[in-house]
């Protein structure tokens, strides 16, 4: 799961709910001190939040952009529906169209989709729904299709795992499973509590998401965006060269974010940023 270096946002930010007409989304909402000329959407991954790309909100606010990440439905602190029939992938995606609709009210010049790993996929699905909305695609650290067999399985064991105990005994087990590193940033209470919040019905049907998505490359290229392909120079959940050939396939920009694995957004958030605003300058 990706380590956000802290939970408080930046003086550039502020923490509040983004009203819909499919429900209220909790949100970073980041903004320059002089107007934005476009704004940019930003989905979280598998487990994770809008507090991971909080080290990427100053920079993209200073080069002009207005930020909005989002925890998505049954993300921490998005309120949860308790069961897995709203989660499938069809719906998520219409919760991001709805998202868009909230955010495009805002600076002209359009929406900027960016998903980072499950939220790359979602973000695929909502362009493949209606591009309309969007001026382009990022996906981050998402790759075409399932992940790879060995995270397949580590899906099926949480999810059988989050059947059978509360959160808190799952989080516990986690923890003896896969050391924490939040001694580096001071997080683990943080990491916790975000985990405790999230959905387990959205864990379970996501992760089953992960495990099935089927390859929609070609779909995706027939659509008229322009299409970003970012990642780390390592990943464990979709094999880097896969990246490669989507993008090859999309006719998108490929980064290499050199120093990062799955999420370049808290390991190399400098570098990532200036990758996403040299995109969406040239879009």
């Amino acid at each position: 799961m990706s380590r956000p270096p802290t939970f408080t946002p930046p003086p550039c930010a502020r923490a509040r709910v983004l009203r819909t007409e499919r429900g209220d989304f909790a949100v970073l909402d980041a903004a320059p001190p002089t107007g934005a000329h476009s704004t940019a959407l930003l989905l979280p991954g598998y487990t994770g939040s809008k507090e991971d790309f909080i080290a990427l909100l100053e920079p993209l606010t200073g080069a002009g952009f207005r930020v909005l990440s989002v925890d998505g439905r049954g993300q921490y602190e998005t309120g949860a529906a308790g069961r897995e029939s709203p989660y499938t992938q069809v719906e998520l995606a219409r919760d991001v169209l709805a998202q868009a609709a909230a955010a495009d009210a805002m600076p002209p010049g359009g929406v900027h989709l960016l998903g980072h790993s499950l939220g790359g996929q979602i973000a695929r699905a909502a362009v493949l729904l209606d591009p309309a909305p969007f001026r382009s695609l990022t996906l981050m650290s998402s790759g075409p299709a399932e992940i790879d067999p060995a995270q397949q399985k580590k899906a099926r064991l949480l999810s059988d795992a989050l059947g059978r105990w509360s959160m808190d005994e799952v989080w516990q087990l986690m923890r003896a499973m896969d050391p924490p590193e939040d001694a580096d940033t001071g997080g683990g209470d943080d990491m916790r509590r975000r985990w405790l919040r999230h959905d387990p019905a959205q864990l379970i049907a996501t992760g089953a998401q992960l495990s099935s998505e089927p390859d929609r490359v070609d779909e995706l290229a027939a659509l008229p965006l322009p299409v970003h392909v970012i990642s780390g120079e390592r990943d464990d959940v979709w094999p880097v060269p896969q990246f490669d050939d989507m993008a090859r396939r999309l006719g998108a920009r490929r980064t290499v974010i050199e120093g990062a694995e799955h999420s370049p957004n808290t390991a190399r958030p400098k570098e990532t940023a200036a990758a996403l605003v040299a995109f969406w300058n040239h879009v």
